[in-house]
């Protein structure tokens, strides 16, 4: 296993490559959606959790990420002694039709197939996606953690329906927020979408030498903002592995959202998965709490004993990586650096206390 550092659009910099490095992180996941343009969350290393409107707006829908610039980026990380491992999340502005089933999908699926195959070339082997019309919404913020640590979490349902021009909880067509609001489908629509994607896709992931990870809902509720959802709960990992039995179909496994879930025994839930060996990469926090009340903790401080879901990973033969996605800000004058690097001590730690090196 190998321990890496995720890190937003904003934050791809020679110093926190650097301070990744020095935390003792080998490779770097990369977030290239801006999850703050425009919008109103607060401080830009903090998470975005947003309004009724969504994190901000989302990119340019006729700039995908050139080869150009996926290559400089892992040309940039590697100077550091690191290695790009995976890029996280489709910018909606490129496939948000593929979500949504509407008039530009055929367009939106090329745009996924593009952004393939320039990774495939320029040597990354993961993206990360959330097959998700809601998306991360619904969370919110407060000194939820340990000495009254800055957090997120969840406290209650979130039913406030979207407006259109919105998907994934941004913006996509700033003109279309007055134009009523999104009709809610059914969980098996959304399950169609789905299996379609993926048998559209995944033979471009396989030629291109990248593999697919989907994330766990998060929060994983059966439905947020009146829309379905796909993973809320541990079994539905399996619905969407047997979906398409392709290598290149694997999960981003968070730990910490599928510790959320009402079903299954978390220890239960890693071992099941990690055997399949169909995990892309890890997210490697916890929590404390079920939604819809659950609060996001320091590694050490939640219901999950981190150290033996280590030791089932280790079990099972997982050689990939583990990120600690998000973690608490502590209280100094670099709150999110302070909160990384106790993540990534702990977890260095761990990892020795098992023989990995």
């Amino acid at each position: 296993m190998k321990l890496g550092l995720g890190l937003y659009r904003h934050m791809l910099t020679r110093e926190n490559f650097l301070f990744a490095r020095q935390a003792g992180a080998t490779h770097i996941a990369a977030h290239l959606v801006d999850y703050f343009r425009g919008g109103a969350s607060a401080a830009r290393d903090d998470q975005p959790t947003g309004t009724d409107l969504g994190w901000g707006l989302a990119g340019d829908p006729d700039a995908l990420w050139s080869l150009e610039e996926l290559v400089a980026l892992r040309r940039e990380i590697e100077s550091a002694g690191l290695t790009l491992e995976a890029i996280e999340n489709f910018d909606p502005a490129h496939w948000h039709d593929v979500l949504l089933d509407g008039p530009l999908r055929a367009r939106h699926i090329e745009n996924v197939k593009t952004i393939l195959r320039r990774m495939g070339r320029a040597g990354i082997p993961v993206m990360g996606y959330n097959f998700s019309i809601a998306g991360v919404a619904g969370r919110t913020k407060g000194n939820y953690a340990r000495g009254d640590a800055p957090s997120v979490g969840m406290e209650g349902p979130y039913d406030t329906p979207m407006p259109r021009g919105m998907v994934w909880n941004m913006i996509y067509d700033e003109k279309a927020l007055d134009g009523g609001l999104l009709p809610a489908i059914a969980p098996e629509e959304l399950w169609r979408r789905l299996g379609q994607f993926l048998a559209e896709v995944v033979p471009v992931a396989e030629e291109a030498g990248v593999k697919l990870a989907a994330h766990p809902d998060d929060p994983p509720m059966p439905f947020i903002r009146g829309q379905p959802r796909l993973v809320y709960e541990p079994r539905f990992y399996q619905k969407l592995l047997d979906l398409n039995p392709s290598p290149a179909n694997t999960l981003e496994f968070c730990i910490g959202s599928l510790a959320e879930m009402t079903e299954g025994d978390i220890y239960d839930v890693v071992d099941t998965y990690s055997r399949q060996q169909r995990l892309g990469y890890v997210h490697f926090r916890n929590v404390r709490g079920k939604v819809p009340t659950y609060k996001e903790t320091f590694i050490d401080d939640g219901d999950v004993d981190m150290l033996r879901v280590l030791a089932i990973l280790q079990r099972n033969k997982f050689d990939g990586v583990l990120i600690p996605d998000h973690t608490p800000a502590m209280n100094c004058g670099a709150p999110w650096h302070a909160g990384m690097a106790f993540a990534m001590g702990y977890m260095k730690a761990a990892m020795r206390s098992l023989g990995i090196s």
